[in-house]
């Protein structure tokens, strides 16, 4: 019976301090970024993504990858971007942070992704993307983020 009425009480403490955890970072769950453009040999390719939108620590968005002047290996796909709470605190605190994820073609090949994203400002900064296309072949993408105003609902 104590144990019970304890485990109620330490619930009713610390429920509020989980609801402010969140709320820190409600800001953060939508991120915008820029179009990018690699070089490859005797060609570029470029990535297009709509906003990522965040759940459960991981952000999602499409992406479409054009090779010019390679056409036939154009690809389009999810990307999925592991981000914890405590990496969107660091970034507002303005420190960078190191993530991992994973692409998948809309084929079903999947690709693992890294990066590091470096704040300039609480909302917004630089980030490099690795995605690892092979064991050996690596495209390295450098642009921008930025999160957007929270929409109120």
């Amino acid at each position: 019976m104590f144990r019970a009425a304890l485990s109620l009480l330490l619930l009713g403490l610390l429920a509020p301090l989980a609801g402010a955890a969140d709320a820190s970072v409600v800001a953060f769950s939508q991120v915008e970024i820029a179009p990018t453009k690699t070089s490859i040999y005797v060609g570029s390719v470029s990535l297009t993504m709509p906003a990522f939108t965040r759940a459960e620590g991981s952000y999602t968005s499409r992406y479409t990858a054009h090779v010019f002047p390679w056409a036939f290996y154009n690809e389009a796909g999810v990307i999925r971007v592991d981000v914890s709470d405590d990496q969107l605190r660091q970034l507002a605190r303005g420190e960078p942070i190191e993530f991992t994820g994973q692409a998948r073609t809309e084929d079903g090949s999947e690709r693992r992704v890294a990066g590091k994203a470096t704040p300039q400002d609480a909302t917004s900064g630089r980030i490099k993307v690795r995605v690892f296309v092979s064991t050996r072949i690596q495209l390295i993408f450098n642009t921008t983020y930025r999160f957007p105003p929270a929409v109120a609902k």
